[in-house]
């Protein structure tokens, strides 16, 4: 049994639907296909230093890491490493040389402080302690059995708003990249965010190739965005990434209307099956969509290495 560790070679599809494959049996809350995983390693700008890791066992990718630094952090140093291995093929080394290779690249690359989600689970938190690295916050993986689901009933906007999709902004988008970047500045987290490059986020986010700009729903109100949820699809399951509304229009329940009416195009598109995530601080969108009716179906603890 040999296990070696080399970068994903993305100009392969038999790679990268390898790749894809390790990373849905391991955290299946998550959508993962070849597009997306290719979209992410080359449309990640440069100063990220990202690469895509696989570890092999006798041919064989068994384990995979994507890692890089916080490129669009307020502060210098951060950066994130997130290791998963195929559950049938733990505890054959693979892990840990996937952290031994990503760690030893990202201090080269001047990280000072790196950031990992692991899964809540005795084995899985066992091990980045052996690694050292210390417990942080926690979020929640969520499920909505929407085939079943009672959703609730759809209400009309508030005077002065109306509901549209991302798919009307296709000749501009600038106004969605607004919203986006005033609702994930406010997102709780361990780094603080900043969107600041258009052409970044049109590449990164508005042309992913899991966006699905028609279930995709933005409150508009007085003509500009101000609430939406960005839905992300694969053509089976159906997965909201992002819920926010702009800080001058909070508190008058947009999110939860672009949300729920999210929900029943997606319910109306033919998905049965609907996937969110939530940080377990963020108490307004865990009431909503405890409200929708989603259930937790797992929790991932974001851990932290300080270096040097």
């Amino acid at each position: 049994m040999t296990v070696l560790v080399r970068d994903l070679r993305f100009d392969d599809p038999a790679d990268v639907a390898a790749f894809a494959r390790v990373r849905h049996r391991a955290v299946p809350f998550i959508l993962w296909t070849p597009e997306a995983v290719v979209h992410r390693l080359v449309h990640t700008p440069p100063g990220a230093r990202s690469r895509s890791l696989v570890a092999e066992e006798d041919g064989e990718v068994v384990g995979t890491a994507q890692i890089g630094l916080v490129h669009d952090s307020a502060e210098p140093g951060p950066a994130f490493l997130n290791v998963y291995v195929h559950p049938e093929r733990l505890r054959r080394g693979a892990g840990g040389l996937l952290v031994r290779t990503a760690e030893e690249y990202l201090t080269g690359e001047g990280a000072t402080k790196l950031y990992s989600w692991v899964l809540d689970e005795p084995a899985n938190l066992a091990f980045a302690e052996r690694h050292g690295y210390e417990r942080r916050r926690a979020a929640y993986f969520l499920r909505l059995d929407l085939a079943n689901a009672a959703l609730p009933p759809l209400w009309s906007p508030p005077p002065g708003a109306e509901l549209r999709t991302a798919a009307d902004f296709a000749d501009d988008p600038r106004p969605v990249f607004e919203l986006d970047a005033e609702s994930v500045a406010d997102e709780p987290g361990d780094v603080g965010v900043e969107f600041t490059d258009y052409e970044a986020w049109l590449a990164e986010t508005w042309r992913h190739p899991l966006l699905d700009r028609e279930l995709t729903t933005v409150v508009v109100v007085d003509g500009r965005p101000a609430a939406f949820s960005v839905a992300y699809t694969d053509g089976t399951r159906y997965s909201t990434a992002m819920t926010g509304t702009v800080r001058a229009h909070r508190g008058r329940g947009l999110a939860r209307l672009a949300k729920t009416a999210s929900l029943h195009r997606a319910r109306a598109a033919g998905y049965t099956e609907a996937l969110t995530g939530n940080d377990t601080d963020n108490g307004p969108m865990l009431a909503i969509n405890k409200w929708l009716g989603y259930e937790i179906c797992a929790t991932e603890v974001r851990h932290v290495r300080e270096l040097g």
